[in-house]
């Protein structure tokens, strides 16, 4: 089976999809403009599919670099049969083609080759078929000289030859693994003298479930107990008086049944091979595929956190002050224009020990005025529900400065302060006015900011730090350049890091086109891209389509239509007998188009239908509307929550066994998966998303422990809708009016 062949099945789709795909990858082609501008070769495999054929690909071909270095190992032995070429040829899972080399694998000096070569092989053989008692047949191997003193140690040799032999057999050790997969149980007890009350492992100091239904978090735990001295794990059958796993060893080698001695030798012999050899070599085969799986699951709900998060609403270009609250230190402000420049700040001293509110309000007021702000973000750490209040007195005291404050996630916002990339940015600012800077940017355009952060340091995984640190930063770049394709780029107003994360764009093509744009100003046109230094003809036409050049020379350059598809609506427009900048957003004109008139060799169905949605609502950025949450007044510490206590509140993180949500007291609040709805649910996913607005009920508070147990059920048995996402519609007017307007609550 080919590997193109294989991925179809996966994917279930054509393998004609699929080879083409790789044709492309291997071209040096981007997964977002192969998803977006390639539909008629691919037959539209979208995103989700080309990564997942990209991840198939790679380790689908390292397979097969393996298998070559295998059966060449094997063929230089002289051991390699048609049969065995033809196994490992089939073999489809690196497991199965190391079950299949383990016999051939050049290995230390084992006491079965010792015991070989004492000449214990013949015996072995004999005691496999004969049924003559161990003993006599043993005696004729006796030799002092090789250290074979006696009939015993003629045996154990023996044994120790057949033990290896049963262990090495590849489709018995599929089958054991197979059923041991299926009915073992993962036990996990507490290490002597680590018992205690106030450990996070407690939960699992006399555990025990199967281990194929265990959950990845909960997989995850245990396995960072055990890195961290607490826990021990032993993977047994759930019924470990069975004999079944010997059973399977006698089965698979004939070996004699019965009360002969001949047949009890050998039933020991399988007994002693699983007790010593394949029972530990399984449990250790086992964990490992937990623990794979548990850390892709573990990665996959961080990516889709992470995706969630990038793609949440935007504020807007609009003049904002970062407020980074601070009791002893102060609050730190920082007012960025509506393209996120710098324009100033200053430290305020609200709270306590220094209490200077009216001139912290007075300062703000003297801002907004001077800056014409219209929106206030506050990051959500020590001492925001108090900093809260305070930009709450700034809007009732001063309503005609028309401002909105919003509380918004701060994690990460110390990395970038502290970032090379923030140094470079601001070398004379301190780094607590950079992280005001961070939060006030982060409101205005959460994607254009959080690219600027270490996906990880962003916060929304489970058991981040425990997984393989390559495959999550893989899968988190991926994440990350999927969202920035996505939304498009403005290409005269976005930072080198945005930059870098478009289709065909790397650091250095990225610097050069924003040293490109400081020397000779803003791009009038994409074909300008051409002249940016290493922007070669590959790199255009994989960046080109993602940006976008507002009030251009060339009104599709404001677009998703990729340039190579500009003579298509060229077409289009003189089909209609208009310019083209009229038919761009036109619905009238736009009606009159009927897609299969414009299909030809060089544009297909895909591409023509596609052209036309676009010119429809052409740049329309595909994030949901911008919306906020209403903390409840005097909640913001847990000594303020009581049972039964109704709040609204954020989705922060969503994991496998629920979703945590900001209620606005400084520690997030679990709903369990079993409390997220009336109905059950099998993935918290289908239900809320990260920046979701939800609302709650207090179930639970564990002041001790600092755990706030939620729910979203109503009491009456209805759950309150999930929000939509609506159409990103910019508001027009003063922003607070055009949310209210809206039907968002607002600050």
């Amino acid at each position: 089976m080919t590997i193109a062949t294989h991925i179809a099945q996966e994917l279930n789709v054509h393998p004609r999809q699929i080879s083409a795909a790789i044709d492309l990858l291997d071209n040096g082609d981007t997964v977002p403009f192969i998803a977006r501008y390639r539909k008629e070769v691919t037959g539209a495999l979208d995103d989700s599919q080309l990564r997942t054929l990209a991840q198939r690909l790679t380790y689908l071909r390292e397979i097969d670099s393996r298998r070559q270095v295998i059966l060449k190992s094997i063929q230089e032995q002289g051991k390699l049969t048609p049969d065995l070429e033809k196994a490992i040829s089939e073999a489809d899972t690196k497991v199965r083609l190391e079950d299949l080399y383990l016999p051939f694998r050049p290995k230390r000096r084992t006491k079965a080759q010792i015991a070989r070569e004492a000449g214990l092989q013949p015996l072995a053989d004999q005691l496999l078929k004969a049924n003559t008692a161990p003993d006599t047949l043993a005696a004729s191997f006796i030799d002092p000289n090789k250290g074979i003193d006696d009939s015993h140690s003629a045996l154990e040799g023996a044994r120790h030859i057949l033990i290896e032999q049963f262990s090495e057999q590849a489709d018995l050790i599929e089958s054991l693994r197979m059923w041991l997969w299926q009915e073992g149980n993962l036990v996990s007890t507490v290490v002597k003298g680590k018992a205690s009350d106030d450990s996070k492992f407690r939960d699992y100091f006399q555990h025990e479930e199967p281990i194929k239904k265990m959950p990845s978090h909960r997989a995850l735990a245990v396995f960072r107990g055990q890195n961290e001295g607490e826990l021990k794990l032993h993977l047994m059958p759930q019924n470990p008086d069975s004999h079944e796993a010997v059973q399977r060893i006698s089965h698979f080698n004939q070996l004699s049944q019965g009360h002969s001695p001949a047949a009890q030798w050998l039933q020991q012999t399988a007994q002693e091979c699983w007790k010593q050899k394949l029972h530990k070599q399984l449990e250790s085969d086992l964990l490992k595929r937990l623990r794979e799986e548990a850390e892709q699951e573990a990665i996959k709900v961080f990516a889709r956190n992470l995706k969630d998060l990038l793609l949440a609403a935007p504020a807007g270009a609009k003049v904002t002050i970062g407020l980074d609250p601070g009791l002893r230190t102060g609050t730190k402000v920082a007012v960025v224009d509506a393209t996120g420049k710098l324009l100033d700040y200053c430290t305020l001293y609200p709270h306590a020990p220094h209490k200077r509110w009216d001139e912290a309000i007075h300062q703000l007021a003297l801002l907004a005025k001077k800056h014409k702000v219209s929106l206030i973000s506050i990051g959500n750490g020590t001492a925001s529900r108090e900093t809260e209040q305070l930009a709450k007195a700034l809007i009732k005291q001063h309503t005609e400065l028309a401002l909105t404050a919003v509380m918004v996630s701060e994690a990460g916002a110390s990395v970038y302060s502290a970032s090379q990339l923030a140094s470079e940015e601001f070398p004379d600012l301190d780094v607590t006015i950079r992280g005001a800077v961070s939060i006030a940017r982060r409101l205005q355009d959460p994607l254009a900011e959080l690219v600027k952060i270490d996906p990880k340091a962003i916060g929304v995984g489970q058991y981040q730090h425990d997984v393989d640190q390559k495959s999550l930063a893989e899968s988190l770049q991926n994440v990350v350049e999927d969202c920035v394709n996505h939304v498009g780029v403005d290409l005269n107003s976005a930072s080198c890091e945005l930059l870098t994360q478009v289709a065909g764009l790397n650091r250095t093509t990225a610097q050069n086109i924003v040293t490109y744009r400081d020397e000779h100003g803003s791009f009038n046109n994409r074909k300008q891209l051409i002249k940016v230094p290493r922007l070669g003809a590959k790199a255009f036409e994989q960046c080109a389509a993602f940006l976008r050049i507002r009030h251009g020379t060339q009104p599709l350059d404001n677009s998703a239509v990729h340039p190579e598809s500009y003579p298509l609506v060229e077409q289009m427009a003189a089909a209609l007998n208009c310019k083209t900048s009229a038919l761009i957003g036109n619905s009238a004109l736009i009606q009159q188009l009927q897609a299969e008139q414009f299909m030809s060799d060089q544009f297909g169905s895909y591409t023509v239908k596609d052209v036309i949605a676009e010119l429809e609502k052409p740049g329309r950025d595909p994030r949901p509307e911008f919306q906020t949450a209403q903390f409840a007044e005097g909640v913001e510490t847990l000594n303020d929550l009581h049972e039964g206590i109704q709040l609204e509140g954020v989705v922060t993180n969503v994991t496998n066994f629920g979703a945590f949500v900001d209620i606005g007291v400084h520690q997030d609040g679990l709903v369990h998966i079993s409390q997220l709805a009336d109905q059950f649910v099998k993935d918290p996913h289908q239900i809320v998303k990260a920046g979701d607005i939800v609302q709650v009920r207090v179930v639970e508070v564990d002041t001790a422990r600092r755990r706030i147990a939620l729910s979203m059920k109503s009491q009456t048995g209805q759950q309150a809708p999930r929000p939509k996402a609506q159409p990103h519609n910019k508001p027009t007017g003063s922003l607070t009016a055009g949310l209210k307007a809206a039907g968002f609550k607002i600050k």
